[in-house]
């Protein structure tokens, strides 16, 4: 625990478990108002506006982006469990907050702000500002948990979902510093802060600009990603499939004509085998 407010927030749920600290009704009110208002956004907000630069896209990779400019049908649609999701994420950050505020933690709440790179607003809304820095809060999975928020550097070797160029948007949008992350594992309740004090800021705004001026000139379609092995105990099958960020693309189908979803043409256990995103099979298969 290197964040001062951890401690505070450790020491005030063990004071909660033994029944010695309590939480007011105002701050219940308020996260109670939070969690009215992610409800209604999610669920009567209306289609979404047409494509835009948004804070939260805004480190997405630049093929996905095109995709959603130029071709936004997608194929693949989102399972029903993606409103509860999302609602999840909304739930945990009025809830960590809540608790942040009961452990006696001042900071000051989400504000609306606009990035401008060159002709370009980029709007967001950060989650919270504590000790001057912006901060964000993300709930995970344990995988996310204990891999991906790790640490500054292995959210940055992985960061699919442009988690990094959308806080240190934020900062740069409010003027102010880059803080970290409030990182809530959503199956068993861990939390930990995660900081960002080793970003180049410089860099990272270099790529939003990079970015951006891809989208404004209509550039056109690149690949980001190639294909990867499949490897079965550490033996290459000869079988390329799809690398982990383009399996989360809606628009993988397109991108990848050639795509297949196939029972794992090299496992060997019982169980029923997993199913992987081919793009070429070995001519033996």
């Amino acid at each position: 625990m290197d964040h001062p407010a951890e401690v505070s927030v450790h020491t005030f749920l063990r004071k909660a478990i033994n029944g010695t600290a309590s939480m007011s009704d105002e701050i219940i009110q308020g996260v109670a108002t939070d969690v009215a208002a992610a409800l209604n956004k999610q669920f009567n907000g209306g289609p979404r506006d047409a494509f835009r630069l948004r804070m939260s896209n805004i480190g997405r990779p630049k093929c996905q982006l095109w995709f959603a400019k130029n071709n936004p049908d997608t194929d693949i649609q989102k399972p029903t469990s993606f409103m509860l999701n999302m609602l999840m994420g909304d739930w945990t950050e009025a809830m960590f907050k809540g608790v942040l505020r009961a452990s006696g933690v001042d900071f000051g709440d989400n504000d609306k702000v606009v990035l401008k790179v060159g002709d370009t607003s980029i709007k967001g809304e950060y989650d919270m500002v504590l000790d001057g820095k912006v901060d964000d809060v993300k709930s995970t999975t344990p995988y996310g948990y204990d891999n991906k928020f790790s640490s500054y550097d292995s959210l940055a070797y992985a960061d699919d979902f442009g988690y990094i160029p959308q806080l240190i948007g934020y900062a740069v949008a409010a003027n102010k510093d880059v803080g970290g992350w409030w990182v809530v594992n959503k199956v068993n309740g861990q939390f930990k802060y995660v900081t960002a004090e080793n970003a180049n800021v410089d860099e990272v705004m270099e790529s939003i600009k990079s970015t951006v001026d891809y989208i404004n000139n209509d550039e056109p379609f690149e690949r980001c990603f190639s294909p990867e092995p499949e490897t079965y105990r550490n033996k290459a099958s000869g079988n390329m499939k799809l690398c982990k960020t383009c399996s989360w693309c809606d628009h993988k189908k397109k991108c990848w004509p050639e795509y297949k979803e196939l029972p794992s043409k090299v496992y060997k256990g019982k169980k029923t085998p997993p199913t992987v995103e081919y793009i070429s099979l070995n001519k033996e298969y």
